[in-house]
């Protein structure tokens, strides 16, 4: 099925056949097994029977050969020498050039995922500068954020119309709860006469952000369900979502329901770090929030759902064991035990774990999820 995927985009790159086309021959021609390996002329049954891991898990495809990794090499060294050395414009131009070359024509994956966060690193620099340079955008948040958050959707949604990266269309997804997040932050703002939303009404913006990552975690499973067995472009627009979707979900949750004052991000983060130190309940929450979305990730076969909550089950386990008299100097190398057998556990027995959990589901469910392996 690689191979079949590589010659579609490659045929779509070259203006054989358009994008549409290639997203709707790869599932067909797979279904018809055109897609097998051929060795020395002669179909080779058990390859084309044995399912590559790979390939149907959630992983995306990123790399053909080390020919990405020298090009991405390349890439990254050329655009942090133009970040020091010339004017930030020129170094947007040197990303849309690149883009051309190794996206458009050359459809390189690995190039097209570096491009696409250059780009977005590069207009976050640039847009806070501006903010930072304004007195009246730095000294109101409201204001403010929505100046940052509209450049996004825009600049994203040029970059995906002309290269097609399932990257930088998951990116404009976000850009545009950015942008609804500005929108009502700032409504909010105007009507309780607040310049600082979140600092004023921390309860209230963890609700919203809250809503927000019910949102997009929707959203992640609108692509996922829509190709559950994970041969077309949507099934890695939906990795993208489902990553930064996760931790989101993750942590709105928690904040909310510690019910701790969100500040800044490290603030937020620093708060969050406390439930090491915090009491029983705190930490049998943070527990209860990280094993519901490790359940979730089972489910729906996404590991970011795992990975999310590696962190929060290390501060809730180091807080139960404190609370437990274990000794300080024996606290850390407890969580770090605990925490590896855990992902070693999930890891390894990620099919069967699995399949116990969504046998349990109805019989309607279990038909829309992604497949069983």
């Amino acid at each position: 099925m690689s191979e079949l995927r590589i010659a579609l985009e490659d045929a779509a790159g070259e203006g054989i056949i358009s994008d549409t086309q290639a997203e709707r021959l790869l599932p067909y021609l797979t279904a018809r097994n055109i897609g097998a390996r051929v060795a020395g002329g002669l179909l080779d049954a058990p390859s084309a029977e044995v399912a590559n891991p790979l390939e149907d898990t959630e992983a995306p495809r990123f790399v053909r050969g080390f020919h990405d990794v020298l090009i991405t090499i390349g890439i990254i060294v050329l655009l942090v020498g133009l970040w020091g050395l010339a004017h930030r414009y020129l170094l947007v131009l040197a990303i849309v050039l690149l883009a051309e070359i190794l996206v458009r024509r050359q459809r390189l994956a690995l190039p097209a995922v570096v491009l696409t966060v250059a780009l977005v690193v590069w207009l976050i620099y640039t847009v806070i500068g501006y903010i930072s340079a304004t007195p009246a955008l730095s000294d109101n948040f409201t204001i403010g954020a929505l100046v940052l958050t509209v450049p996004f959707p825009l600049t994203l949604a040029a970059f995906y119309w002309r290269y097609r990266v399932p990257l930088s269309l998951a990116l404009l997804l976000f850009s545009l709860f950015g942008l609804l997040l500005a929108t009502i932050f700032y409504v909010i703002g105007s009507a309780l006469h607040s310049t600082d939303v979140p600092a004023d009404y921390p309860t209230v913006t963890l609700v919203i952000l809250l809503a927000a990552a019910v949102g997009s975690f929707a959203l992640a499973m609108r692509f996922d369900l829509s190709d559950p067995r994970r041969v077309t472009r949507r099934s890695d627009v939906a990795f993208w979502l489902h990553l930064a979707t996760a931790p989101a979900l993750l942590y709105s949750t928690i904040l909310l329901a510690l019910r701790l004052e969100l500040g800044d991000g490290a603030a937020a983060f620093a708060n969050l770090a406390n439930v090491f130190f915090g009491g029983y309940t705190q930490a049998l929450t943070v527990l209860g929030v990280v094993v519901a979305m490790m359940l979730i990730g089972l489910v729906i076969d996404r590991r970011a759902f795992v990975t999310a909550g590696l962190v929060s089950l290390g501060l809730a386990t180091g807080a139960l064991l404190r609370h437990n008299n274990a000794g300080l100097d024996q606290v850390g190398f407890l969580v770090l035990l605990i925490v590896g057998v855990v992902v070693l556990v999930i890891g390894i027995g990620w099919t069967t774990l699995r399949r116990v959990v969504v046998s349990q589901l109805p019989d309607g469910l279990q038909a829309r999820l992604p497949v069983l392996r």
